[in-house]
């Protein structure tokens, strides 16, 4: 078939779209163009161009014998394709269901993304969320009805939201299956025009809107900002005294919030399932609501943290089109949709080598998109959050194991023993990191009682070694020694047996045996300071701490005291943590015992402890240069069978 014989001249038609779309493209870019007009032109335009394609089908279809076709026919074809692609309006071509099977380069500048990343995206991805339902209404209707449609609705813009009219007309190709082409254009209204275009629009002469591009230094600013977070978020975490994951993990969400963008979530893995543990957004009272809804339900199999936690791997969505990807609420309600975000950034929390969670991050349709540059600087707040948890968990474990071992040098609780009362304390000094040196024990002895309170040189697990066998050996050989400074002799022979290096223990071990209404005190030490001896006048006497310590000397003798002790008798011991406290003007408390002790004459062995602990502690204010022991013992009323 000739040019000439074609079907209806449908080949003149298309050779002439050239010439008509170059006219069209000269009108838009005309100084008080009529973008209505300019649209009506470019729908007529499209619609020969669809004739004549559709002829062209059914030339190539017919059953009669095959014609040949113009050599030039296929670039003829690419001329339709260049006329939709440089139509001065915006357009699209869509499925039945909605989804972009074809966008041109004024819809791709209108919605800042590229042809290829619109194609097989909903278009209802790209509007905002209470437009959506009734963007989605008017689609469904034209494809059921074959009429044209309107709608007004907010675009997402890179820069926010954006008023828009979209304009639906129906195809039906030869196949029959109909397609929906839709035009995309400002809301016909009086006064100045909105600008669709691409760029943030200011004011021009005569008050209309141009079209202002963005610039290096809006770029610039955005990397300063983002490099400003990094640094406050990193003083953050190095300032997190308490060590503690929760309060880490809280700051920081409250730091993003607001900032970063409108919502952040946290979800941390606990015994291997991803829980929601914080949501942060808006300071309103719906907002709020929102979070506490949000906050309520745990990631699902399935949603974006749980895929992110499951892969190791981000998701960046700068348009959400599936409201479901966090959940939804008891209601039914996704939780998105509660947020009210369209755009959406889920990186791992991990230290690079495990993963405790993942951090998300929303954002309104006011706040744009996230873009893929915002990526690394999320990835990096993760990488910052896991290291903290990280750090956070292991000094956490660490502290766990110091006090189940600590506690594990000292008694669960004092023995009731008849005609004393009992009393005792301890107070690690710092955060309780490292297991100390301290220990005490009270226990029984053939015809009596013994109190023992030392402390080994040095923190830590060596330090804890060597406490177990001071404290389990002293209690050992005591069972069957009537001489406390015997005990501790020998005490010094299996410690120089052990090796402990160069550590070393002080101690004081104190028989005490009811001698008619008193109480009768055998006294050995190894170096060890005091106790003191409170009477109920007031009187305080502080003994001295005599004989060398244990573990350095083989013929090292612990010296001997004798002490008797009346009704309402106070025997205080402690350790060097309460006399080497010191104040603001680095005095020693251990100036000021004698002094505080007579004030607490007369109270109960625990009023006593409670008070000089307090008393300590005040005058260093909480900071104590070692562990502090005390055990008070205090002479009461005599048994009735004694």
């Amino acid at each position: 078939m000739s040019q000439g014989t074609w079907p209806n001249g449908s080949y003149a038609d298309v050779a002439d779209l050239a010439g008509r779309r170059e006219a069209l493209r000269q009108a838009a870019a005309m100084p008080g163009a009529d973008p209505r007009a300019l649209l009506d032109a470019t729908f007529a335009e499209l619609d020969a161009a669809i004739d004549a394609a559709t002829k062209l089908a059914e030339a190539e279809g017919s059953e009669s014998a095959p014609v040949a076709l113009p050599a030039s026919f296929g670039p003829e074809r690419a001329l339709l394709r260049a006329v939709f692609q440089s139509a001065p309006s915006p357009l699209l071509v869509l499925e039945a269901d909605g989804t972009i099977r074809r966008a041109n380069t004024k819809a791709a500048e209108l919605i800042g993304a590229p042809p290829g990343y619109a194609t097989g995206k909903p278009l209802t991805a790209f509007i905002d969320l209470p437009s959506r339902a009734a963007v989605q209404s008017q689609l469904a209707a034209a494809i059921r009805t074959g009429t044209a449609r309107q709608a007004d609705f907010k675009l997402l813009r890179p820069g926010g939201p954006a008023d828009a009219t979209l304009e639906v007309s129906v195809l039906t190709p030869p196949d029959g299956a109909r397609l929906l082409v839709v035009a995309i254009s400002e809301p016909r209204a009086a006064g100045a025009e909105a600008d669709l275009s691409g760029g943030a629009a200011e004011a021009g002469p005569g008050g209309g809107a141009v079209a202002r591009p963005a610039t290096g230094g809006d770029a610039i600013g955005a990397m300063t900002r983002r490099m400003d977070m990094i640094t406050a978020v990193t003083r953050l975490l190095l300032d997190n005294s308490t060590f503690s994951e929760a309060v880490t993990l809280q700051r920081c969400a409250r730091l993003l919030a607001g900032d970063i963008a409108s919502w952040v979530i946290v979800d941390v893995e606990r015994a291997g399932v991803l829980r929601r543990q914080f949501v942060i957004g808006p300071r309103d009272e719906l907002a709020e609501e929102a979070a506490r809804t949000v906050r309520a339900v745990d990631p699902p199999p399935g949603s974006v943290p749980a895929q992110v936690q499951l892969a190791g791997r981000s998701v960046v969505m700068a348009y959400v089109d599936d409201a479901g990807v966090l959940g939804a609420g008891p209601d039914g309600t996704p939780l998105l949709a509660l947020l009210g975000a369209t755009s959406l950034l889920s990186v791992p929390i991990s230290d690079g080598g495990t993963g405790y969670g993942v951090l998300t991050l929303a954002r309104q349709a006011a706040e744009g998109r996230f873009e893929i540059a915002e990526l690394g600087f999320a990835e990096e707040l993760g990488e910052h959050l896991g290291v903290a948890i990280r750090v956070d968990r292991m000094f956490r474990h660490r502290s766990a194991v110091a006090e189940a071992l600590q506690s594990s040098l000292l008694p669960a609780r004092l023995p009731d023993v008849p005609g004393l009362d009992l009393s005792a304390a301890y107070v690690p000094a710092g955060e309780g990191m490292e297991v100390s040196g301290d220990f005490y024990d009270v226990f029984a002895i053939a015809g009596g009682w013994a109190i023992t309170v030392g402390d080994v040189c040095g923190k830590g697990q060596e330090a804890a070694a060597m406490t177990a066998a001071t404290r389990h050996a002293i209690r050992a050989i005591a069972h069957w020694n009537a001489d406390p400074v015997d005990v501790l002799a020998k005490v010094n022979e299996v410690i120089l047996a052990g090796d402990y290096e160069d550590r070393f223990v002080t101690a004081k071990l104190a028989y005490l045996r009811r001698d008619g209404t008193g109480v009768r005190v055998d006294l050995a030490s190894s170096g060890h300071p005091g106790p003191a001896v409170v009477r109920p006048d007031g009187r305080v006497e502080v003994l001295s701490g005599g004989g060398l310590p244990l573990g350095l000397f083989p013929d090292a003798e612990p010296e001997r005291e004798t002490l008797e002790l009346g009704p309402d008798d106070l025997l205080f011991f402690y350790s060097d943590g309460v006399t080497e406290a010191r104040d603001a003007d680095m005095g020693f408390f251990e100036d000021h015992l004698a002094d505080e002790l007579a004030g607490v004459a007369g109270r109960s062995a625990a009023e006593t402890t409670r008070m000089i602990q307090g008393l300590v502690t005040s005058f260093s204010s909480d900071q104590l240069r070692d562990d502090m022991t005390i055990v008070v013992a205090k002479v009461t009323a005599p048994p009735d069978d004694a």
